[in-house]
């Protein structure tokens, strides 16, 4: 199972709205991004939902609305990759009731999942986009 790329490309836009001269547009972004601008539009309207960006329509751009430092990934994460119920994994529908395996596959699983998702919300929360931002940052300096 993947998880969209919903969440880099967003990290990738904070990022470059960090590091770049306004105004930002969602054909710049989009540019460095590699990808259509109504992508680019469709996950900034969710991070300006989610209250880290502000959008100017037209060519006034996007720009931060928390320093790098109070924006962590687990935020992010979540302003753009909504997984139904919370929950990241999903089991497959309709399991052979009939079968010894298909009758207890969720319930050997579901803990596992549980602490699995967790532990990535963990790390997410614990890293910020100062963070992402630093390493760009050095890696352009090497």
């Amino acid at each position: 199972m993947k998880i969209s790329s919903r969440f880099t490309v967003a990290t990738h836009i904070l990022s470059l709205i960090a590091m770049e001269e306004p105004p930002l547009t969602s054909l710049r972004i989009a540019a460095s991004v590699n990808t259509n601008p109504v992508v680019i539009r469709r996950i900034s309207g969710q991070l300006k939902n989610a209250r880290l960006i502000a959008v100017k329509a037209g060519s006034g751009g996007a720009t931060l609305l928390k320093p790098l430092t109070e924006i962590t990934l687990l935020e992010v994460y979540k302003a753009v990759d909504s997984v139904e119920d919370g929950e990241l994994f999903q089991f497959h529908e309709n399991p052979n009731p009939n079968c010894q395996v298909g009758a207890h596959i969720q319930d050997a699983m579901e803990q596992t999942l549980i602490e699995a998702q967790k532990a990535m919300e963990q790390v997410l929360a614990n890293r910020t986009m100062a963070d992402v931002v630093d390493t760009i940052r050095t890696e352009i300096a090497e």
